[in-house]
This record gives C-alpha cells, sequence and structure tokens, in this order.
C-alpha cells in the first residue's frame, strides 16, 4: 500500500536517529528505487534532500521518491550485511549491481562409500566434500579432469555406477580405478580420495613426500607394481605443480587467496577477479559494472559494492588483495561471517605485488576491450530505441521467441535474452510446447501466456520482476497478432517488434511489423538496429532448433524401444538404468545388451539390429 499521501519529508528528515542503519527510498508505485547504509542515518539521509552537487543517476533517483523507510541496526558491519542482502532481493534500480553474480561453481567429491568428483553449483552439504569456488565452468572441469589422470576417481552418476558389471572407457584409458566392479579396495580407494583432497587444498608438497614415502616401501617390499603407479603419480604430480601452482612462501600454498583490481577509464569500470586455491591458480573473470548513468563514476565505490555482493553471505578465501581501500566496516562484516581472520594485506612488494600488477594489468585489457565492443553495440541499442520508440536510456533488455519442429514433431519455444549489450546464455530458456503440434501459431500462444502470466502472478504477489523493455517475435503478422492478443489478455504494454523473412526470405531483406503503430518496413542492409535483430533473431532460432533436434532425437529413440516386440516398460527401463541413458543403448555392443537383466542373447541382436539398420 503506497505511503506517498501520508508521507511529510520535513517532519521524517527531522526525526531520523542519529544511529547506523539501512534506508530504502520508494517510488509512487511501491517499487524500491534504492537501498543503502549509514553510519549515522540523520546526516546521510538528510543529504539527499540539501545537497545538489549529486551525480545525474542519483539526481535523477531523487526525483522519484515518494518516501523513505529506515531499518536500525548495532553497528555499520550490521547495516552493510543487511543493505547487501536487500539489494540482491530487490534489485533497486539506482543501486550498483553486478548482474552476472551469481552462485559460483564447485569441485564436489560426493560422500559415498566410493565418492564421486562432480561439477557442483548450489548450496554445499553434509557429507559431501566442496572445493572452490572457481570462477567458471570451465576452471572446474580442468580441475576434474587433472584428478581423474592423478588420482582416477570416479565421475559417473549413481545410476551408472551400480549398475556395471564391466570396467567403462575411461578405466581402460586409466582415468578411472573401476571401484564400480571391485578393481579397487574401499581402502585404497579412500586413500586416493584423502590424496586428491590433499591436493586441492594446496598440501601438495607434503602429499608428494608421502607418495615417495610409500613408493620407497613398495620397491623394499618387492611390489613394483604398486611402486610403478605412485611413481607416475608422483611424475603426473610435478608436472602439474610446475605448470600450475604459483609459489606463495609469504602466505603459505595452503590458503585460499582472491585478488580484486579495479580499473577505470573513459567513464567505465572493471573489477577483475583473480582465484587461487590451494596454491593454483584455478582462473580469473572480469565484471563490468553499468555506468551508462554516471557520467564520472567514483571506482572506490563500485569496488565497494562488488567486494560486498561477490563475497557476503558466501565462502571467502584466507587472504583478499585489492589495489582500492576496503573500509573498516566491510573487513569486519566479512570477518564476522568467516571461521578465521582473513588477511587485508597491502601488496607493497614481493611476489603478492607482482600477482596483483598483473590483476590489474589484465583489468586494464579488460576494459579497454569490453568499451570498444561496446560502442559498436551502444549504437545499435540506439538505432533499435530509436525505431520502436523508447529513450535509448530505457532500452537495455530484449527477449526474442521463435518456434521449431520437425512436421509437427517435437515442438519447442525458445526465448533468448540479450542485455546490457550482449546475449546472455545462462537466461536463455526452451519451452515444451503442449498446446499444438503443427501450428505455430497456438504454439506461440502458450510460451507468451506461459512465460509473461508466470511474470505478471508474480508481480502480483509482491516479488521483483524484471520485464524486457521490447520483446521480438521471430515471424509474420500471424505471430504477431497472437503475441497482441496476448498482450491484451494480460494488460502488457511492453514494445512488440515482429521480424518477417519477407517473400525472397534472404538476410537483410527482412520485414520489421510494429503492430503498435500499425508500422511495415524494411531496414537498409547497413542498419546498425537490423544487425541486432539479425544477431538475437539468428540465436534464438538456433537455440530453438538445437532443443527440438534433442528432443525429437530423445522421442525417436524411446519410440523405437516401445516399438521392439518384447521390450516392454521394465526392461526398457532396465536399459536405460544399465546404460544410462538413450544414447548409451544406442552406442551398446551386443554383448553389452544381452548383459542386461531380462535381455537374452536373441533380442540383444533384435534390438541392436533395429536400432542400427
Amino acid at each position: 500500500m503506497s505511503q506517498q499521501s501520508e508521507f511529510n519529508l520535513e517532519i521524517f528528515l527531522k526525526s531520523l536517529p542519529n544511529s547506523s542503519g539501512v534506508y530504502r527510498m520508494i517510488a509512487a508505485d511501491d517499487s524500491v528505487l534504492y537501498v543503502g547504509k549509514a553510519v549515522n542515518l540523520k546526516r546521510r539521509v538528510s543529504s539527499y534532500f540539501q545537497k545538489s552537487d549529486h551525480s545525474p543517476r542519483i539526481s535523477l533517483m531523487i526525483k522519484q521518491i515518494a518516501w523513505v523507510e529506515i531499518t536500525l541496526t548495532r553497528s555499520e558491519a550490521e547495516a552493510l550485511i543487511l543493505e547487501n542482502n536487500l539489494i540482491k532481493s530487490l534489485s533497486p534500480k539506482y543501486n550498483i549491481l553486478f548482474r552476472d553474480d551469481k552462485s559460483y561453481p564447485y569441485l564436489m567429491i560426493s560422500g559415498h562409500t566410493f565418492p564421486k568428483l562432480a561439477y557442483f553449483r548450489g548450496t554445499p552439504q553434509k557429507p559431501n566434500q566442496y572445493f572452490g569456488p572457481y570462477p567458471n565452468g570451465y576452471a572446474v572441469r580442468d580441475s576434474i579432469e587433472i584428478l581423474q589422470k592423478v588420482f582416477q576417481l570416479r565421475t559417473c552418476e549413481d545410476s551408472v555406477f551400480s549398475h556395471r558389471d564391466r570396467p567403462c572407457l575411461l578405466a581402460q584409458i586409466k582415468r578411472c580405478s573401476a571401484p564400480c566392479v571391485g578393481s579397487v579396495s574401499r581402502d585404497d580407494y579412500a586413500e586416493q580420495v584423502r590424496n586428491a583432497a590433499a591436493f586441492l587444498n594446496g598440501k601438495t608438497a607434503d602429499l608428494l613426500k608421502d607418495l615417495e614415502k610409500q613408493m620407497f616401501q613398495a620397491a623394499d617390499d618387492l611390489d613394483f607394481e604398486t611402486a610403478a603407479k605412485l611413481r607416475d603419480q608422483i611424475q603426473a604430480l610435478g608436472v602439474i605443480q610446475s605448470k600450475q601452482f604459483i609459489d606463495s612462501q609469504s602466505v603459505g600454498n595452503q590458503a585460499d587467496i582472491d585478488i580484486v583490481a579495479l580499473a577505470q577509464a573513459n567513464g567505465g569500470v572493471c573489477l577483475h577477479w583473480v582465484s587461487i586455491r590451494g596454491g593454483r591458480h584455478v582462473g580469473d573473470k572480469s565484471f563490468f559494472p553499468d555506468t551508462r548513468h554516471d557520467p564520472n563514476p567514483n571506482g572506490q565505490d563500485y569496488a565497494e559494492a562488488f567486494v560486498a555482493q561477490h563475497y557476503l553471505g558466501k565462502m571467502k578465501p584466507d587472504v583478499l588483495i585489492c589495489n582500492f581501500r576496503l573500509p573498516e566496516s566491510l573487513q569486519a562484516a566479512l570477518n564476522s561471517e568467516h571461521s578465521r581472520a582473513i588477511q587485508f594485506p597491502k601488496a607493497e612488494k614481493g611476489e603478492r605485488k607482482v600477482w596483483l600488477n598483473r590483476a590489474i594489468q589484465n583489468a586494464e585489457h579488460a576494459l579497454s576491450q569490453h568499451q570498444l565492443q561496446n560502442v559498436n553495440q551502444q549504437a545499435r541499442v540506439a538505432a533499435l530505441a530509436e525505431i520502436v520508440g523508447l529513450p535509448e536510456s530505457d532500452l537495455q533488455r530484449l527477449e526474442c521467441f521463435d518456434i521449431s519442429h520437425t512436421q509437427g514433431e517435437a515442438t519447442m519455444a525458445s526465448c533468448v535474452v540479450y542485455d546490457d549489450f550482449a546475449m546472455q546464455p545462462s537466461q536463455y530458456r526452451r519451452y515444451n510446447i503442449t498446446t499444438a503440434t503443427n501450428d505455430d501459431y497456438t504454439a506461440m500462444r502458450e510460451v507468451l501466456t506461459r512465460r509473461y502470466g508466470k511474470m505478471k502472478q508474480a508481480q502480483a504477489a509482491g516479488e521483483v520482476v524484471r520485464f524486457p523493455d521490447a520483446v521480438l517475435i521471430d515471424g509474420g503478422m500471424g505471430q504477431i497478432g497472437v503475441a497482441v492478443a496476448v498482450w491484451e489478455e494480460l494488460g502488457l504494454t511492453i514494445p512488440l517488434v515482429g521480424i518477417a523473412k519477407g517473400v525472397e526470405r534472404k538476410a537483410g531483406l527482412e520485414e520489421l511489423i510494429l503492430p503498435f503503430s500499425g508500422e511495415r518496413f524494411r531496414l537498409p542492409p547497413n542498419s546498425p538496429a537490423l544487425h541486432l535483430l539479425q544477431t538475437v533473431r539468428d540465436e534464438s532460432h538456433r537455440f530453438a532448433i538445437t532443443g527440438m533436434r534433442a528432443k525429437r532425437d530423445k522421442a525417436r529413440v524411446t519410440s523405437s524401444l516401445n516399438d521392439i516386440d518384447g521390450v516392454g516398460a521394465k526392461r526398457k527401463a532396465a536399459l536405460l538404468m544399465r546404460f544410462g541413458g538413450l544414447r548409451g543403448v544406442q552406442a551398446a555392443s551386443v554383448d553389452d545388451l544381452a548383459q542386461t537383466e531380462g535381455i537374452s542373447r536373441a533380442l540383444a541382436e533384435k534390438i541392436y539390429e533395429y536400432l542400427h539398420h
């Protein structure tokens, strides 16, 4: 319920306490514009309405404030933690937001009797062990590959592990010790798990000494096969250590170290994050906050916001090295969530200075490249904004829909997202269409209703929902007509743009349809707006096609199994369970098929013949 009519700013400011807390600037439509923290709420909140030298971003925000809410806290550190939680949950329009800040991936060693290595993203749970976080999935998979080579731990799913009766291909190429078929004892496998954990924790030197001791003991016992295996393991670890480990005598190889470097140039800001886990550089990533409404951004503010959003409420390193000042309140907030005191050293000399300088160079290079790319993308977005009748600043997020099927089979709808001057693959979505088989119009109605109907429901329930600034439809007047009807049903006013291939169906000759203005026209082949539309449309089409083909192939194989005489529901389930899925069944030999419970040799030959001819 809006409080605009009963809110008196003068009385509110006079009654503010001189204590720490969090404040929320609220708009007339009840949306949260901004969340901030303060050591002194009275002084900080009053400054918004008493000063006139605000940045354009803050000045624009102040004009929209209908009332202000506050929450008192016991300390500035507590206020900082609450501020960060509110920013993440409310996504206020005028706060500094790092949109690609999400749950980072971990490497997991499961708590099974024979633990498996796995990629993990989410909330850690016992009794599994977790190592990370890693900057991206590639770093996790690279670490898993190293562990497979050196320690030969399994990576298969439990359903596959419990139904194997012969070693898989990974065991044959010495990437797994095949615990599924008893090729390694429980104690020996557990020893390799402990060694892998020691490696990930940076205890490589101690591990190498222990392995050497075991190797010499095996040789003394004339167990030359074991000694040879240990020798190979020691050599592999030595190669990995020489190539991928950082010498960190000053902080110890066992420390988890993060380096955050700030670069600022030409109105842009970049925060470059480097992750070192157990002495090994596992990856890095650059972050680019949106500074379009802040012509003179204060890099310190963006750096503090990054550290708060990146670390509060999440796993933290033992050492955090930065080229900017971290306020004592932020350091206290981080330490309050960590099991031991985090080091915040000044990288003034030695290896720390080398690491930090390298991170700064990477930040500066990444910012330069980002700005060069954005100049082109900004021109495209500005051109499209003019066409759809929006201010350039109001056009940031585009969503595009396409329908794909093969003669009515496996109908699939795709939604791809363009935001912050780039495609955002992590936000793409596919929709299995249930209401239509060979009817693109009905399929388009279903996907639009499902996506935006759900968003409208969430909004009505008080959730913060981010609608697109424009929606692109890959299709002609028929699809656009369906979209307009859905818009009327849901009460949406988001601009719609249809992209029809035209009579010639050639690239560059697409026809644009703007249903709310009744316009239909072509853009010149060199139009920046057309290039943007083509990029988004082509990505939507690619995403829909790949999803449709996967769905179709899965349906065909499942149908094929159902069509084989003698293969009922139980035998089909046994085949899928044993081989881990449909592809495994297709790749299996007759001998492999015949070893499945309930499958005779004759039936195995029939299944193989049916699937391969």
